[in-house]
């Protein structure tokens, strides 16, 4: 995809060359001036006239009339240097590549050190480059029938750099394009209609990422999950006719199995909301509440293809929860694998039973810090909006590991608080050790705090990106739909981790 190259040739036959324009008064220097003279000096006017904008995230394109070999100039407007982020040099160069994509170019060029800035170097260019080809370039294409057109997308990028090492760019762009293909694989399974992706589908595509990155598997089957207890799992599927998987996916980058992570996502396949049955609108798109586990399969391709030296045991509860005579009601109280009974009062707060065991099972595994990841409540997105992730934890410093990687990533988050009242309240029952449904009120909390009492003492981070996995309209990175939220924050997670003293 990436080709790097150490002087900028303007005798090079391009579909597009692109060229970052920040807002600032100096002329073109360097090899800008050269491109500037070739253009008896009408880039200049351009930009002086406003055709040429260097306003951020404009797009202005300029054919080259044969003045050199491509066939036409992409400017990307950054506009003010101070005040330019990394977020914003990733979101610039993701509208470019949707526009590039819309152009149906195989083939481009870019001017990276246009794009370096005081604040941002040729590594950090890159990275934001290469994430946003990705990213940006996405679509999926669904199920309808194929046009007999020829398809055209991007190929090949060419990135001169004369002022970076050649292979810190080299490096920089494979990771980028590594964390932005991992967040796509993620969208496409959340995309994916929950008749052509079960559990045992999302095994099997687990299976395959294990195969092809030789990471240790288990898949366990009903009869293997009724053996271990697992019954708060056991409970949500009772009413459908797919069997259930609990899918673990081991990767050791140390030479001993400590200090391990381990990553739990909340698989629900289909969620009809059981007997307390969603409404016809909001049932709709309950494709997507397997969310959670798409975005731990996302990090662990990442993991796969850059294998940093960390311990991750990846966990996640697979099953759709339906309707049928056998289903689990209201009122049931059922056990889950830690021993601890649920009493259930709203079969649509299922997701927090599925990750109680999902978390006991990671612990079993030897998981040593905790981050779960779910499409959980309706009330974070009352809460938080749909741009923000709520977050909640029982440990503050390994919180602020996720939180550094969240802003990193431009995922944002909030921390939502656990409280002892809280707490309280999920152990409110006159029938078992918890409810798994105490109110309406901070419905958000209440649920984070039921996973919590599985954590225990084991530092722990959930993440409920109920309002975040999905976009309802297109943006700079991706187009509407699944977004694969949270996949580069973990990945990002994942590659930084410090072990904390306890």
């Amino acid at each position: 995809m990436f080709q790097v190259k150490t002087e900028l040739d303007l005798s090079a036959e391009h579909e597009g060359l692109i060229i970052g324009l920040l807002d600032q008064p100096e002329k073109f220097s360097g090899p800008l001036a050269i491109l500037d003279e070739r253009f008896a000096g009408m880039l200049t006017e351009l930009v002086k006239s406003g055709d040429i904008s260097a306003k951020l995230k404009s797009i202005s394109k300029v054919h080259s009339l044969g003045k050199i070999a491509a066939k036409r100039i992409w400017f990307v407007g950054l506009g003010k240097e101070k005040e330019l982020s990394f977020d914003q040099l990733r979101e610039s160069f993701g509208k470019l590549f949707k526009e590039v994509k819309n152009s149906r170019l195989t083939e481009a060029a870019v001017y990276l050190d246009s794009f370096i800035t005081e604040k941002f170097d040729g590594r950090d260019a890159a990275h934001a480059l290469s994430e946003a080809v990705a990213l940006a370039s996405y679509q999926f294409d669904g199920y309808r029938q194929k046009s007999n057109e020829p398809e055209r997308k991007l190929e090949q990028l060419t990135v001169y750099s004369e002022s970076a090492d050649e292979a810190d760019v080299q490096a920089s762009l494979t990771v980028g394009y590594a964390f932005g293909r991992g967040t796509n694989s993620a969208r496409t399974l959340v995309n994916t209609p929950g008749n052509m992706l079960t559990a045992t589908d999302l095994a099997n595509y687990a299976a395959e990422l294990a195969a092809k990155y030789d990471f240790e598997v288990e898949i366990l089957d009903k009869p293997e999950i009724e053996k271990l207890g697992m019954g708060a799992f056991l409970a949500v599927n009772k009413g459908s006719d797919e069997p259930p998987k609990m899918i673990v996916l081991k990767y050791q980058g140390k030479d001993e199995w400590k200090d391990v992570i381990g990553l739990v996502g909340k698989g629900i396949t289909f969620d009809t909301g059981g007997y307390s049955i969603k409404t016809k609108t909001g049932i709709v798109g309950m494709k997507t509440d397997m969310g959670g586990a798409a975005a731990v399969l996302g990090v662990m391709e990442i993991i796969g293809e850059l294998r940093p030296e960390q311990n991750v045991v990846a966990v996640l509860a697979a099953t759709d929860n339906m309707i049928s005579g056998g289903a689990f009601k209201p009122d049931d109280v059922i056990t889950s694998m830690s021993g601890k009974t649920i009493e259930v009062l709203n079969t649509d707060a299922e997701g927090r039973l599925v990750l109680a065991d999902a978390v006991t099972y990671a612990k079993h595994h030897g998981a040593e810090y905790l981050v779960d990841v779910a499409t959980l409540t309706g009330g974070v997105i009352t809460a938080l909006g749909v741009h923000t992730t709520g977050a909640m934890t029982n440990y503050e410093p390994l919180y602020e590991q996720v939180l550094e990687a969240s802003m990193e990533a431009g995922e944002q988050m909030w921390q939502l608080p656990l409280f002892e009242s809280e707490k309280k309240r999920v152990r409110n029952s006159k029938v078992a050790d918890l409810n798994n449904s105490p109110g309406s009120e901070g419905h958000a909390i209440v649920a984070g705090a039921f996973i919590g009492e599985f954590a225990e003492e084991t530092p722990w981070v959930h993440l409920d990106i109920a309002g975040t996995a999905t976009a309802s309209k297109d943006y700079d990175l991706g187009p509407a739909g699944a977004t694969g939220v949270m996949v580069r924050t973990l990945a990002l997670f994942v590659e930084r981790f410090e072990p904390i003293e306890k």
